[in-house]
């Protein structure tokens, strides 16, 4: 049997070679990502969970390292490194976009208001990890539509309230116009009394069917009229309920415009910040000195 000394002496194969720097690799990443949590560097944390992006967007270079796999070993815990990450990354939204307000629903998980004042709209998530804005479709194109409209001297709903006035003020016209119409049945009845009593010879038999066909059809239409006026005032009062959403939506967003048109200016530079959000907040933690970006 081989003694100690030539157990000692065995050659390392290529596979445990491989397999020791593998496992070298991932300890001295864990370590590292450690060491720049103890030492508060996000700008390194941010780094090492995706050099990749870093390298292309802040370090303007194409990264020749793969280090997707090793950043795999904390996915577990992204949930607890987004809510660390946050702390700072909020500070300086704050600064950056004042107009937003975000509510930590779970660990790590952000959810983004828009404005402090009421009725106040959800208008996304925060991806603290990805340093990214993930807004709402919907929400996020009302706000750009009103900007749009802006230029043309309306609001995100002034078509959609125009159209349910002018509905509003078809119905009052049928409620105001009982009178007229209850006048006109009366008369059309008659007419329809007497159309009757017309003779009914072979070669007027058409011409008599024909015109009391016209009367029952104007009384049906009467009856429809007189059947919507009934239930205008419920309509009407839906309407003005309608209207008065509608109109606290575009005062909301005229807040939104304002905001975003005192910090940006206006919507293309609002949107080109969110696109360079990563690099600008990247590039603000070293400009800051938390860490020099010596790599």
């Amino acid at each position: 049997m081989p003694n100690n000394n030539e157990e000692l002496n065995q050659e390392v194969t290529p596979g445990q070679a491989q397999l020791d720097s593998s496992i070298t690799q991932k300890i001295d990443y864990l370590q590292t990502l450690q060491t720049a949590l103890h030492d508060h560097d996000d700008r390194q944390i941010y780094e090492l969970i995706d050099k990749t992006r870093y390298d292309r967007e802040v370090k303007k270079s194409r990264s020749t390292t793969k280090t997707h796999r090793l950043a795999d070993l904390v996915a577990d815990d992204h949930e607890q490194l987004s809510h660390y990450l946050s702390e700072n990354l909020i500070d300086y939204l704050g600064k950056t976009y004042p107009f937003f307000y975000y509510d930590e629903v779970k660990n790590g998980d952000f959810d983004i208001y828009f404005g402090n004042w009421w009725d106040r709209r959800k208008f996304g998530k925060l991806d603290v990890l990805n340093v990214a804005f993930k807004f709402d479709e919907t929400e996020y194109a009302k706000l750009k539509r009103a900007f749009e409209l802006d230029a043309l001297n309306q609001r995100y709903n002034t078509d959609n309230i125009a159209e349910i006035s002018a509905n509003s003020a078809e119905l009052q016209k049928l409620i105001d116009g009982q009178d007229e119409r209850d006048h006109q049945k009366e008369t059309l009845r008659q007419q329809l009394k007497e159309v009757s009593q017309k003779s009914t010879l072979p070669w007027d038999s058409g011409k008599v069917k024909e015109e009391r066909q016209t009367i029952v059809d104007q009384l049906t239409k009467l009856a429809d009229d007189d059947e919507k006026a009934i239930n205008a005032n419920k309509q009407i009062k839906e309407n003005d309920d309608k209207i008065l959403r509608l109109s606290k939506e575009d005062t909301i967003l005229t807040y939104e415009k304002q905001s975003i048109q005192q910090k940006f200016e206006d919507f293309s530079h609002f949107e080109s910040h969110n696109q360079s959000l990563y690099t600008d907040y990247l590039t603000n933690l070293i400009g800051k000195g938390q860490v020099k970006d010596d790599d």
